[in-house]
């Protein structure tokens, strides 16, 4: 849910005017505390035995309370969509944001910057925590480990740096790459990891040992995004020559590769239930493959510009997100059929279905999208651990956190362009209107007739 207290600092400020100590004024912040729901899907979940048995929500602000975590609803994948804006959070020393990752609580953010900064931010009230100087240059990429003990961090320089969740640095591979580390991803064992770099290889290390394994090269220029499968010895790869390829982690040899992209690969993530690979370039296709059949399963279509961060939800297997470089977010559902109401358009163009090895025809658009919810490119998307809040990181300096409608809200609707450019755009159009409107009345209807009629119109 989302609740706003009253938050008041009780240091003193710095003393001034009169000299006695000040405290800062109380901020209204808004907190999305999810306890309470939570705590109530556990004690309901000892007799519901299926999710289906879930109260059915009624579309008030009281059904609230009965409103529970994505966990409840594994059946309606949609209840995830988190199109909210809840909190903007920006360093005092405004820089680009490269990578958000939710500490593996879920009860801090870590962003890491073009300046080579960590900042800690709260997960519940999204307050300032801590900073830290942690690269000498743009971090470009981070990760967790499965046992959530360390983290990975990669920079501009090739130098990738082991931390312990408390931000203390153990170890630093100097000169891991000779290019900028753009992917980093461990193993299901956690024994070893991946790195991809801008020289155009893949690299296996062996964790404990900070040593480099083996050279993965095959890629004909920069490799842009790296991701180890959730179960085997399997990486996938994406890169400038905008191919997507797969290699054997163990004999560092390449398994095979898909050709399906005709741009720059930027984003690619493997799907918790390890089947599915989903990759997003520059041409502004998003696609989803089954790496069993190495076959395409979905195209979707709907980013005018490049897509620059994909992430998986965490409790809905088929809810996938992802950022584009124009700063707009969306919001996909694997295997929804958006032809399945209308039957004649797929049989009827029988070519079109035998050509493409679809497992339906193309669908039309996401399914939920935020347009315009940063003012440029997101490069980075963390979903919270339960799975309620969405942390986007973006070139134009911010890191937003974004979560559900509560029930009875009617969504934003944030594919109408609202930033200031698009509103003037509308005056522009109205007074177009109206003058036209004018016009066609012989030129009497000026004024107050005139608008009224511009108004009618567009009604």
């Amino acid at each position: 849910g989302m609740s706003t207290y009253v938050y008041v600092d009780g240091e003193g400020d710095a003393f001034r005017g009169g000299g006695a100590p000040q405290g800062r004024k109380p901020v209204q912040r808004r907190t999305v505390d999810y306890t309470a729901t939570t705590v109530r899907h556990i004690e309901s979940r000892a007799y519901q035995k299926h999710p289906f048995d879930n109260e059915m929500l009624q579309a008030t602000s009281g059904a609230m309370l009965d409103f529970m975590p994505p966990s409840a609803y594994p059946h309606a994948p949609a209840t995830s969509f988190a199109t909210k804006f809840v909190h903007v959070s920006t360093n005092k020393i405004r820089t680009g944001v490269n990578q958000v990752l939710f500490m593996p609580d879920g009860r801090r953010l870590l962003t890491c910057s073009v300046n080579g900064e960590f900042t800690m931010w709260n997960g519940m009230s999204f307050n300032f925590e801590t900073i830290l100087q942690a690269h000498n240059c743009a971090i470009r990429t981070a990760t967790f480990s499965h046992n959530e003990n360390w983290l990975l961090s990669g920079d501009d320089a090739g130098t990738i740096k082991y931390w312990q969740t408390n931000l203390n640095n153990l170890k630093s591979i100097a000169n891991a790459h000779t290019e900028p580390v753009r992917g980093l991803a461990f193993a299901p064992s956690d024994l070893k990891f991946c790195s991809c770099s801008d020289d155009t290889t893949v690299k296996v290390f062996d964790f404990a040992r900070a040593a480099q394994v083996s050279v993965l090269s095959g890629h004909g220029g920069d490799v842009k995004c790296v991701d180890w499968h959730p179960r085997a010895a399997l990486l996938a790869s994406g890169g400038k020559d905008s191919l997507v390829k797969l290699w054997d982690a163990k004999s560092g040899k390449g398994v095979a590769s898909l050709h399906a992209h005709k741009n720059q690969v930027g984003a690619l993530r493997w799907n918790q239930n390890g089947n599915w690979l989903a990759t997003g370039c520059r041409g502004q296709q998003l696609k989803v493959f089954d790496v069993r059949t190495l076959r395409e399963l979905e195209n979707f279509r709907g980013h005018q510009k490049e897509i620059t961060s994909l992430a998986w939800h965490p409790h809905h297997e088929t809810l996938l997100t992802s950022g584009g470089f124009d700063g707009t977010i969306m919001y996909w559902i694997v295997g929804r059929g958006a032809d399945d109401d209308d039957e004649t358009s797929a049989k009827g163009d029988v070519s079109f279905t035998k050509k493409t090895n679809h497992a339906h025809s193309a669908s039309t658009g996401p399914c939920a999208e935020i347009r315009g919810g940063h003012e440029a490119a997101i490069w980075s998307l963390a979903w919270h651990p339960a799975g309620h809040i969405l942390c986007s990181g973006s070139n134009d300096n911010t890191s937003k956190f974004w979560c559900r409608n509560r029930p009875g809200e009617v969504p934003r609707d944030t594919s109408v362009r609202s930033g200031p450019a698009a509103l003037a755009e509308q005056a522009l159009m109205e007074a177009q209107i109206s003058a036209n409107d004018a016009q066609s009345r012989g030129g009497a209807g000026g004024g107050y007739r005139g608008a009224m009629g511009g108004v009618r119109r567009m009604g």
